[in-house]
């Protein structure tokens, strides 16, 4: 009978431990990001759309360079599992290129376009590495590497005070 209490007893304390565990991390979690949301809304230079508009544009021209010569997508697609779906690849990683850079632009859905050009970026980072090599002449390596931080960094911080975001969250009709 006792040994029933005792694990009765452990059971009621794992069973408060496991909720303050799950509680204090989704509340920590929530902190955390509500901090950095909050940092954000208080620390954003005016500089920083100037950062975001030039990562659009960097976005939106490669993607126009894939429509005009989609052969460069073709090539870079060539020799990975990918070659099967390579018209399909190709039509939504330019058109991704397109939408997304004109929206980080102009700060409408920032982070959800950032959100849509992390997997591109990151396959791009793994494609480029794996054929053409991290410093081999005429690599894009480098400049991916910058914009898929920027990515992260805008994921993180949203399109700022000067977007159409902040517009739309702080003028309702």
């Amino acid at each position: 009978m006792q040994i029933f209490n005792v694990k009765r007893d452990m059971g009621k304390r794992n069973f408060i431990w496991h909720n303050y565990f799950n509680c204090s991390l989704k509340y920590t979690a929530m902190g955390t990001l509500q901090q950095i949301h909050n940092w954000s809304i208080t620390h954003n230079p005016r500089w920083l759309v100037v950062v975001r508009v030039a990562l659009g544009l960097c976005l939106f021209i490669k993607g126009y360079t894939f429509m005009i010569n989609s052969t460069q997508l073709d090539v870079l697609l060539q020799n990975t599992r990918l070659a099967a779906h390579n018209d399909a690849i190709s039509i939504i990683v330019t058109w991704a290129h397109l939408l997304g850079g004109v929206l980080i632009i102009v700060g409408l859905f920032t982070r959800l376009a950032v959100a849509l050009q992390l997997p591109i970026l990151l396959g791009a980072l793994i494609f480029i590495t794996t054929q053409q090599g991290i410093f081999a002449a005429g690599s894009m390596f480098p400049l991916t590497v910058v914009i898929f931080l920027l990515l992260i960094f805008f994921l993180v911080e949203g399109g700022g005070r000067m977007s159409l975001d902040h517009f739309f969250k702080h003028h309702q009709a």
